[in-house]
């Protein structure tokens, strides 16, 4: 199943709060992937990248550019709900 984004705001030190189509919120912490590959890097090291996140056609995700992106399911499974 997925649990297409509806709504996705920023948040500080590289959280996002996501908003499902169920209405469901959840914050999502993007740091950890920042330390742990390079792409994400770019979220840090490009300036104003990270204020640049959209949702994905559908609501199927979330992405930065052609590099950095996450699945609606990641951020469902890894967010914590609020």
């Amino acid at each position: 199943m997925f649990y297409k984004i509806k709504n996705v705001n920023l948040l500080s030190e590289y959280n996002l709060l996501i908003e499902f189509q169920n209405n469901v919120k959840k914050i999502y912490d993007v740091k950890p992937l920042i330390e742990k590959y390079s792409s994400f890097k770019d979220l840090i090291n490009i300036k104003g990248l990270f204020k640049q996140v959209k949702i994905d056609k559908g609501g199927y995700g979330i992405s930065w550019n052609d590099n950095i992106d996450l699945s609606c399911n990641t951020l469902w499974n890894e967010g914590r709900l609020i």
